[in-house]
Parts: structure tokens; C-alpha cells; sequence
């Protein structure tokens, strides 16, 4: 308590020394007998100086902690007043985008998503799509999930791969520029991945088109956003390619995985049953073939584990997320891979053999109580 009067008042200089046991500096150390009597004895007025002492360190010790508390309470008000105003005008931001997410709820990347979006509070519409027909998305050549639809007034704008996604509405949230504006800064382009296919990739996807001041009020400086750039990629190349080696590892885990993708999908009695079973052989064998594309372990658990204890690593003991006091979008990155294989034991042994479930639950309940 004393440090927070210092800290908090530091105009009460010698309140605050005194209470942390030091003599303020321009003040004289208080003797021993001033508190154990003389040296020669003990007599009526050494006690009443210990009387005296005692009653004048216990009223120094109140009234610091009265100090102390009313400081931090005019402190939690003032942040909670920030706080108030920043929602306020990120609500104000928030109310003019009218949100469609189509995606398989069990996606690893449409999950990234959706983290983000609720952590931030942005109200969306959500349209599953089937993973067989994907009539859903016929209206766009771009055939993959997830895609976000955005309504900014007059503008509807389609947004195209999670982080993508993510960086763009971040901007905006942070910016205020127009949606359509922002997202040619982060224009598609085709390439070709290990495989010889021709994929679409996206330029500046990990970027946050932000000015300097509007970047220095986020960031707090260059290192914490080159390490949440550098976070965010690792999620997606390489966390993401963990998920599907370890839920399919083996027949018993495959069939379970697809019996819960089948619950939570959108397919019909008879494609769900061919789903499950068909399915389920299908991607325990394909789960073998991405092993070793990904040059993993011969247990891919120990590939999981392994990246969990990385992660854990870099966020640290001396802070709560990787983001300071608030998960940034690199916990969230993580949180939402990590999550599609919550109920699977995969994410049972996960929890039980690494470090990182005090870090998910914090992810988890920060999410959760985001403002409405």
C-alpha cells in the first residue's frame, strides 16, 4: 500500500518513505530509543515515548492506507472512464458494419474469426456452410471459408482469408477509415504452394495499416507489434497444421472427430452418416500424409505439446497475454486454433501435459466479458 501512495501521490514524500520503514530524504532517521527506550533504562518517559511512538505509527499507517486507497480508487475511476469512452467510440465504429461470417463452425481459421470478433464485440450474423456442396457460397469465386460479408452503409465489401479478415477490421476499429479503403491495402495474389498448386495468397495480412501515432497508441512501441505479427504467422503456419494430425491420430479419434464435425455441421440424415464414417477413414489416413508433409514426430502429441510450451514461453510469467493486460490478436490467433479441438481428447491431453491452460482460460474469460 505504501508504494501505491508513493506512486499514486507522489507529492506526500515523506508519508510514504516512512511507511515503507526509510526516512524520507530532508528528514532525520528516528532512533531506536525513540521506539525501545533509552539506553540506560526504561523509565516513565521512555514509556510514554513509546506510547507516543506507537500511536503516531499507527495513525501514519491509517492514514496512508486511506491515501493509498483513495488514489487507486480515483485511478480505477479515471481508467474506467478511458475504457467507457474508447467503448463508446468503438461501439460508435462497430454500429455501422453489418457482419455475415460464412464458415465450418469446425474450421480452425473461421474459429481465429470469431474470437476476434467477439472479443471486440462486433455483432455478426452467422451462415454455416456445407462442406460437400458449399452452396453457400456460390456467390464467390473465392471457394474457401472463412469469407466475411460487410456491410459499411452504402458498401458491401467481401473480405477473404482470417487474417486478412482480422487485420482489416482491426485497422478500421483503430483508424476509422473506411472499410473499403483498408482492404486494398491488402490485395490478393496468386502463387504456388510445395505441392505445385496454384493457391491465392494475400499481401500485408499480418499488417496494421495504422499511421505512426495511431500505432504508438496501440503498440507502445516497434517490439510488440514485430512479436504479434511474428506470433500470428506461427498460428497459421504452423499451429494450424498440428490440429488435424492430432484429432485424427488415430481410428477411435478420427471417428469421434468426425462424429462431433457431423453435430456441428450443417449436413443433412444421410450425408452426416456417410460424413462420419467415410469421413473419418478418410482424413486418419490424410492425417498420415500431412505428418509427414509437416516433418512431424512420429507422436504428433509431442508436436503439439511441444508448441504449447513455445507459446507459453514467449508470452511469459509477468504478464497475463502476450498483449499485456488484454489478449492482443496473436492470444486470440492461438486461442481460437487451439479451441476447435475442445471436447476431443486431443484437447484433454493437451491441458493435462503442458502449461498452457492458465493461459486459455484467461483468454477464454477475457472473451466472455467483453462489453455487449
Amino acid at each position: 500500500m505504501a508504494q501505491t501512495v508513493r506512486v499514486l501521490c507522489p507529492g506526500r514524500r515523506a508519508l510514504s518513505w516512512r511507511l515503507r520503514g526509510f526516512p524520507a530524504p530532508g528528514f532525520p532517521a528516528p532512533s531506536r530509543a525513540g521506539f525501545t527506550g533509552a539506553a540506560g533504562g526504561s523509565g516513565p518517559a521512555a514509556t510514554a515515548r513509546k506510547g507516543n511512538s506507537r500511536l503516531l505509527g499507527a495513525a501514519a499507517l491509517a492514514l496512508g492506507g486511506a491515501m493509498g486507497l483513495y488514489c487507486t480508487a480515483r485511478w480505477h475511476l479515471h481508467a474506467q472512464d478511458l475504457r467507457a469512452k474508447r467503448s463508446a467510440a468503438h461501439l460508435s465504429l462497430s454500429s455501422r458494419l453489418q457482419l455475415t461470417l460464412y464458415q465450418y463452425k469446425t474450421c480452425p481459421f473461421c474459429s481465429k474469426v470469431r474470437a476476434f470478433l467477439d472479443f471486440h464485440s462486433l455483432p455478426y450474423q452467422v451462415v454455416e456452410v456445407n462442406p460437400v456442396r458449399r452452396a453457400e457460397i456460390k456467390f464467390s469465386s473465392y471457394r474457401k471459408v472463412p469469407i466475411l460479408l460487410a456491410q459499411e452503409g452504402e458498401s458491401l465489401q467481401q473480405l477473404n482469408d482470417s487474417s486478412v479478415i482480422i487485420s482489416a477490421l482491426k485497422t478500421y476499429l483503430v483508424s476509422g477509415q473506411p472499410l473499403k479503403d483498408i482492404i486494398t491495402y491488402y490485395p490478393p495474389m496468386k502463387a504456388t504452394n510445395d505441392q505445385g498448386k496454384e493457391v491465392t495468397e494475400f499481401c500485408n495480412k499480418y499488417w496494421l495499416m495504422l499511421d505512426e501515432k495511431e500505432a504508438q497508441r496501440m503498440y507502445g512501441g516497434k517490439e510488440a507489434r514485430t512479436e504479434e505479427m511474428k506470433w500470428r504467422q506461427w498460428a497459421d503456419d504452423w499451429l494450424v497444421h498440428l490440429i488435424s494430425p492430432n484429432v485424427y491420430r488415430t481410428p477411435t479419434e478420427a471417428l469421434a472427430s468426425f462424429d462431433y464435425i457431423v453435430r456441428e455441421g450443417k449436413f443433412g440424415a444421410v450425408e452426416g452418416a456417410m460424413a462420419k464414417y467415410l469421413g473419418a477413414a478418410a482424413m486418419y489416413l490424410i492425417s498420415k500424409r500431412l505428418k509427414s508433409r509437416h516433418h512431424l514426430q512420429d507422436d504428433v502429441r509431442e508436436d503439439l505439446y511441444e508448441a504449447a510450451d513455445k507459446w507459453v514461453a514467449a508470452v511469459g510469467k509477468d504478464r497475463p497475454f502476450m498483449g499485456g493486460q488484454e489478449p492482443n490478436l496473436a492470444d486470440l490467433a492461438v486461442y481460437g486454433v487451439l479451441r476447435v479441438m475442445e471436447g476431443l481428447e486431443a484437447f484433454h491431453d493437451l491441458m493435462r501435459h503442458t502449461q498452457i491452460q492458465p493461459w486459455y482460460l484467461r483468454v477464454e474469460k477475457a472473451i466472455a466479458e467483453a462489453p455487449q
